[in-house]
């Protein structure tokens, strides 16, 4: 076994995603164990994804991809895990692109605490969501005071330093991964940046619902600013302590 299998877990949360995640799990674990935290579905998500190698942690009710992250990522800590690589479980996130992640790991691993995203290919994504997309980053990128890639990509490296850190969060829903990135900020700790690949089935269908997510977005954009002013405040807080 590799170093990086011994040390990093690949962390698929899912829900209702029987037909979708077996191939997902099989490609992950040609580079990692695979963890699937099953969030309530009310299909075959968790056989399939045992039938594929998966190690499985079911939720029994679907609490939201935020509280399924927590979930698999408290069990990579006990587990004793020094990072976790998070990807979706639809197949828009390429497992062959893991060992992109995990070789900026292995350049960063003696750091304390970082973050890595795969930023996605915007130019390859549908004009309407290219255009969202773009104002979204905007926006968000103003709200935490620095030039933010893909501040929605699921695709992600998180070191245990930040995964202690982000395990605070009360977020349950897809404001969590919003607050990652607002933790990092915060604490002063480093995001790296990879591209990857973006990948959408032909004939697939959003299901945002355009002013629900929009109002969402802004409820989280806000909320992201109150965090880094408060963590990064809280962490000068505990600087001054420690040089008494």
């Amino acid at each position: 076994m590799s170093p990086s299998a011994q040390t990093v877990l690949a962390l698929i949360p899912a829900h209702n995603e029987a037909g979708r995640i077996g191939p997902v799990v099989t490609a992950a674990r040609r580079h990692l164990p695979v963890l699937v935290v099953d969030d309530g579905s009310a299909d075959a998500t968790a056989q399939e994804a045992r039938d594929h190698g998966a190690e499985v942690l079911s939720l029994p009710i679907n609490q939201g991809k935020g509280a399924a992250l927590k979930a698999g990522l408290a069990f990579a800590l006990r587990e004793g895990r020094q990072a976790v690589v998070t990807l979706d479980a639809d197949g828009q996130h390429d497992p062959q692109e893991i060992p992109a992640f995990l070789e900026v790991f292995g350049a960063h691993s003696a750091e304390p605490a970082f973050l890595i995203i795969g930023y996605r290919r915007f130019a390859q994504m549908p004009l309407q969501r290219t255009l969202t997309n773009g104002a979204a980053r905007w926006i968000f990128s103003w709200a935490v005071g620095r030039r933010i890639p893909d501040n929605q990509s699921g695709y992600r490296l998180l070191s245990r330093g930040l995964i202690e850190e982000v395990l605070e969060s009360k977020e349950g829903g897809f404001a969590f991964e919003v607050e990652v990135i607002a933790r990092t900020i915060g604490r002063g700790w480093p995001i790296y940046w990879i591209p990857v690949r973006t990948i959408y089935a032909v004939g697939e269908r959003s299901h945002i619902k355009p002013w629900t997510h929009l109002t969402s977005f802004v409820r989280v954009t806000l909320r992201a600013r109150q965090i880094v002013a408060a963590v990064g405040r809280r962490h000068s807080t505990e600087r001054g302590s420690q040089s008494r």
